[in-house]
């Protein structure tokens, strides 16, 4: 009777075990398809956010270039108008008249291509005005050297920067001259900035 009641409880303890063993094996099975689904989900959203910032720097570095481009495009404008200034200053400086030196006295549009190295208007080509934002016949760049910046020189050093400045030079009167100077630019994004300015004949 003992070993009967024995074996009873050895087959019950069998099979609880095995109950328990199948139990278990049937939740890991569960637990593991859960973790399957949560790493395939957790790995797409990392690509998504990695796919994400891939595209926001490539849009960075494209606003970077493009406001690159925009500064230098202002800063060679700007520069073109000085250069106007300085042949008028130097006129001055030296009792002649306020537009000498070759500057227009007929009314309309006169535009050149001028750089710090031009002393006068004399010394420098008259080139076409461009009638459209496609009408640049006859323009050449400027060229860059690493040594002396932006001019129309040639040098070992130089090569085209990809920038085009045409300054317009306009009388208004004969104390009164309207200055447009126009940079335009070809490159990751093409552009033209334009800034005006006016000289007057203060001494007169």
């Amino acid at each position: 009777m003992i070993f009967l009641n024995k074996y009873k409880n050895k087959s019950l303890n069998i099979s609880i075990k095995k109950y328990c063993n199948i139990s278990i094996l049937q939740s890991c099975n569960h637990r593991g398809g859960y973790l399957m689904i949560e790493l395939i989900i957790a790995i797409s959203l990392l690509m998504i956010g990695f796919l994400g910032f891939l595209s926001l720097i490539g849009n960075s570095i494209g606003v970077i270039r493009t406001i690159d481009d925009q500064t230098v495009g202002n800063y060679l404008a700007m520069e073109g108008i000085e250069i106007v200034k300085n042949m008028i200053d130097a006129n001055v400086a030296k009792n002649h008249p306020w537009n000498a030196g070759g500057f227009p006295t007929s009314s309309g549009d006169h535009c050149y291509q001028l750089d710090y190295a031009t002393p006068n208007l004399q010394s420098a080509s008259q080139i076409n005005c461009p009638v459209s934002n496609s009408d640049y016949s006859g323009e050449q760049p400027l060229n860059l050297d690493s040594g002396t910046g932006y001019s129309y020189a040639s040098s070992a050093n130089a090569k085209s920067s990809g920038y085009y400045r045409i300054i317009d030079i306009i009388p208004v009167s004969s104390d009164q001259m309207k200055v447009v100077s126009t940079v335009r630019w070809t490159g990751h994004v093409s552009g033209k900035v334009s800034l005006e300015d006016h000289f007057f004949n203060w001494r007169q």
